[in-house]
């Protein structure tokens, strides 16, 4: 059996409900370089997916992601799936892995982050990394970071821009933006780990006048369009 042939059994399996019996066929294939599987296998041992939660094992299959990474290599793994293994590792050394030899180590996870966030663009990276500037209370680079992520559609930077841009404008005009952000991120707040924004947003919007909520609903709701014509257009193409 190929790598890739145990990579698509893996797969089949997962995909069918199986995850059981999906790990061995992916543990083969990520073992034999298949960067995809190491990659799936990294996201069901960091939440316990299938198998038993192991955050050690999660990151080192990341690692492996990350690290087999060249633009130069026909067989590099898809720039999406690098971004996300080292935004995986950078999430890691922030907290630290419990009885292992991975430490918090914030230092490391702004390196992490800042690579994917501009290397690669990508937008949890860039949300990752302006929020930690922002607990620094450098707040000039949060704005940075996380206006591009939210930007790109990443609701919890939209909520913690607006946030950002509200508590910190001078001037009224700066405080409507802000409101307008987290009305914008309130309006797709759809899960229960989004409370937060939720909450945020009524706070805000408790203290607004109701022009300024209808300026932000109207301009909440012109974003949301021209958003997704962009992404109809993007993925047309």
């Amino acid at each position: 059996m190929t790598p890739l042939e145990a990579l698509k059994i893996g797969a089949r399996a997962y995909f069918a409900g199986d995850k059981a019996g999906a790990v061995d066929p992916l543990h083969y294939a990520a073992e034999h370089g298949q960067p995809l599987a190491a990659w799936k296998l990294g996201q069901m041992y960091s939440v316990g997916d299938g198998v038993k939660e192991d955050d050690l094992r999660a990151f080192r299959y990341y690692s492996q992601v990350a690290s087999s990474y060249s633009e130069d290599r026909r067989d590099s793994p898809s720039p999406a799936l690098v971004a996300d293994s080292i935004v995986a590792l950078g999430t890691y050394y922030v907290t630290g892995i419990g009885d292992s030899p991975v430490k918090p180590n914030v230092a490391k996870a702004r390196q992490l982050f800042a690579y994917a966030a501009s290397y690669f663009g990508d937008a949890d990276a860039q949300y990752n990394l302006g929020n930690l500037y922002l607990q620094e209370d450098a707040k000039r680079q949060a704005a940075r970071w996380l206006k591009l992520a939210a930007m790109k559609g990443h609701v919890s930077a939209q909520a913690k821009f607006g946030e950002l841009l509200y508590n910190s404008a001078n001037l009224q005009h700066g405080k409507l933006v802000g409101l307008q952000w987290m009305t914008l991120a309130r309006r797709q707040a759809s899960h229960p780990q989004d409370d937060w924004i939720v909450k945020l947003h009524e706070k805000a919007f408790a203290l607004a006048s109701e022009g300024e909520r209808r300026t932000a609903a109207e301009w909440a709701d012109q974003w949301l369009v021209r958003h997704d014509k962009a992404q109809s257009v993007a993925s047309s193409n």
